[in-house]
């Protein structure tokens, strides 16, 4: 059906980017936001941002209409947004004539759910499902979401998925249909590979926030079994901050690994690109709760550093033309063979290496844009029949 709108509707549209949560923060759902809102943008479209209580980032048409409060669901950290009164959403979005409104899903009924239910019958609605379960406990949440949802969904005109585990949650939680768009990024800002490694020592990149899921304690306990006798020099640079920074500084202390790893502490949006270039290997032990995995697609744009990943739902998802690169979850003695294995064969590495930029190039924004403005046009076309 999506093939009959191709050459169709070249007109510009007006589209309301909405997202229960802060835009303050660089986690996958805000990258996929401001990534497409981006790319949009370069296209001619009208872009509008609703979003959650908003303080810092900066963009033409932001509406920052709602007060949120912080807590912890499906192993993230996230803010929520109060009841929105008609009145503050209607003052916000005055004189505005969407076309579409794309929801980032699963959204709350107190803020996206309103904008939808007060949205001009014109208005297509389109959805993005993002999330993959972490727990049981969230599972049980997304479909208690889902039911507070139930009369909000009849009124989306099309939805997707960014991801096979993504697409079954909707299916478990909203006891809705997708379609797998895939998640987008921006290819080129990751593409550029760094200078090439004429240290002498391998350089290792753990990237990710220092909570449980993310894995960087396996990845230590990894380390403590390698044999260091019959690999080459090697140091790991852990680029992230969170709540556990302090166990695993001690841990590094009390397993003698000082030598071999470095903390670096959050680095800034603008310097991902560096640290992922720089790297032989980067690792992404994360072992639940990820329903896609950008930061894969970051890491492997250079085609020359190589991947090694646990294979929870969304990285296997992601890495199945390279399964190679994949390791059972939470099994240290595996991910140390696997990564013992990269160390040791640089020709491995560079076989596996062009591999994942193939991967991570069907992604970028350039691919991934033009199709969701179909599903755009689709929804509309529906809308106006």
């Amino acid at each position: 059906m999506l093939e009959r709108w191709r050459e169709n509707d070249n007109h510009k549209l007006v589209i309301g980017l909405v997202l229960d949560d802060s835009l303050d923060t660089n986690d996958g759902v805000q990258q996929y936001v401001l990534t497409i809102g981006r790319w949009l943008s370069t296209q001619g479209h009208t872009v509008h941002y609703i979003c959650g209580q908003t303080n810092y980032r900066k963009l033409k048409n932001l509406h920052s209409i709602s007060k949120n409060i912080q807590l912890q669901f499906n192993g993230n950290a996230l803010s929520v947004p109060l009841p929105v009164k008609r009145r503050t959403i209607q003052d916000a979005l005055r004189d505005i004539q969407f076309d579409v409104l794309h929801v980032q899903m699963p959204y709350s009924p107190f803020f996206s759910g309103r904008l939808i239910a007060w949205a001009s019958y014109d208005v297509a609605i389109v959805g993005t499902f993002h999330v993959a379960p972490y727990s049981q406990f969230a599972n049980l949440g997304g479909r208690l979401l889902g039911y507070c949802s139930r009369n909000g969904i009849k009124r989306f005109d099309e939805v997707v998925a960014v991801s096979e585990p993504a697409s079954s949650m909707a299916k478990n939680t909203y006891s809705i249909n997708t379609a797998i768009l895939g998640n987008a990024f921006d290819f080129k800002r990751f593409s550029l590979p760094g200078p090439d490694n004429n240290t002498g020592v391998l350089k290792l990149l753990f990237f990710g926030r220092l909570v449980a899921r993310k894995g960087c304690l396996d990845l230590l306990q990894a380390l403590t079994r390698l044999d260091s006798d019959n690999l080459p020099l090697y140091q790991l640079t852990i680029a992230g901050d969170g709540p556990l920074r302090d166990m695993l500084e001690k841990y590094v202390v009390a397993h003698n690994l000082t030598a071999y790893v470095k903390f670096c502490g959050y680095i800034a949006e603008d310097d991902k690109a560096k640290y992922f270039s720089e790297a032989d290997i980067a690792i992404f032990p994360s072992f639940s709760g990820e329903s896609f995995g950008i930061v894969l697609l970051e890491a492997m744009a250079n085609g020359r550093t190589v991947v090694l990943a646990a294979d929870n739902p969304g990285y296997k998802s992601l890495l199945k033309d390279n399964p190679q690169v994949l390791f059972k979850a939470r099994d240290v003695g595996a991910l140390a063979d696997k990564l013992s294995e990269l160390m040791i064969n640089p020709k491995l590495r560079q076989s596996l290496a062009p591999t994942g930029r193939n991967i991570a190039e069907r992604y970028d924004v350039s691919v991934i844009g033009p199709r969701l403005v179909e599903y755009y046009r689709l929804a509309l076309h529906k809308r106006m029949s």
